[in-house]
């Protein structure tokens, strides 16, 4: 058999032809176009052997960043825009419902399921208290009684229960009412920065980018029928609305967040979920 040989000019032809053995049509067309693009990146930038070793480098320590408390992949993808961009493809379809923006690496499957109306924080833990309510509707304008509603926010120091020791604090698992009201007291969100003493942090350090986060409360809602929604819910008048580190504001998202009678703040923002897509079977490419 014949040895074949490879140029800057014939090598991505065989890269693809071998790619398209994949018995998979949705993997044959990702692999197709990643070999694509990242050979075209390659020519574009032509890297010396040095350089694209440093990229490597990069990438397994982002690895080795990553834990059952921490994902750096999830913070770089965040960061280079890219978790946005995939929220902008699936969701943004625009129309009445609540925007949707990103997970974020913060995110605790299992978290406390607490009665409406209660307090998500623990005593002790630092920020301004505050409450928040609302309501939950479906597309038609009905409300959605027993919704499944995930919230999570950063303490008012600006880190994340799982960034400290103490287990689970500023979050919780609640179920709407037969209105479709939703009510618990937190504390009022602050702006932070994303985690930067990792590769992530070092990335943005070099392209002078700042690592700050406006504040925000996480929202994930789900109910039989509805499309799930993951959405934040950002303080008005943060420093940092125009910076967001991960690009994850939109203005329909932003709310005032405004001192009560008791002299701690209060905000409401009622929820318009879209109404679930059937599911249809994915074409081949």
């Amino acid at each position: 058999m014949a040895i074949r040989s490879f140029s800057e000019r014939t090598l991505t032809a065989e890269v693809l032809r071998r790619v398209r053995r994949a018995p998979d049509a949705r993997l044959r067309q990702v692999m197709a176009s990643l070999v694509r693009h990242l050979h075209r990146f390659v020519r574009e930038v032509r890297p010396t052997p040095e350089e694209w070793f440093q990229g490597i480098r990069f990438l397994t320590d982002t690895g080795h960043w990553c834990d059952d408390r921490r994902q750096e992949f999830i913070l770089l993808s965040d960061t280079l825009g890219v978790s946005m961009l995939v929220d902008c493809i699936n969701h943004g379809g625009g129309g009445a419902a609540t925007e949707s923006t990103l997970l974020g690496p913060f995110y605790v499957d299992g978290a406390p399921r607490l009665p409406m109306g209660s307090n998500i924080i623990r005593p002790g833990t630092p920020g301004a208290p505050c409450e928040v309510s609302g309501t939950i509707r479906n597309a038609r304008g009905r409300p959605v009684a027993g919704a499944r509603i995930d919230v999570w926010e950063a303490q008012g120091d600006g880190l994340y229960d799982v960034q400290k020791p103490g287990g689970l604090n500023a979050r919780a698992r609640f179920r709407s009412g037969p209105d479709g009201r939703y009510a618990f007291r937190c504390v009022r969100p602050v702006s932070y920065p994303v985690p930067h003493d990792g590769p992530v942090g070092k990335m943005l350090r070099a392209t002078g980018r700042l690592p700050m986060r406006p504040g925000h409360l996480h929202f994930r809602i789900a109910a039989p029928g509805c499309e799930t929604l993951v959405t934040h819910l950002f303080v008005r008048g943060d420093p940092y609305l125009d910076s967001d580190a991960v690009f994850g504001v939109k203005r329909s998202l932003i709310v005032e967040f405004r001192r009560n009678r008791n002299g701690e703040y209060a905000a409401r923002y009622d929820f318009v979920l879209r109404t679930a897509a059937k599911k249809t079977s994915r074409k081949k490419p």
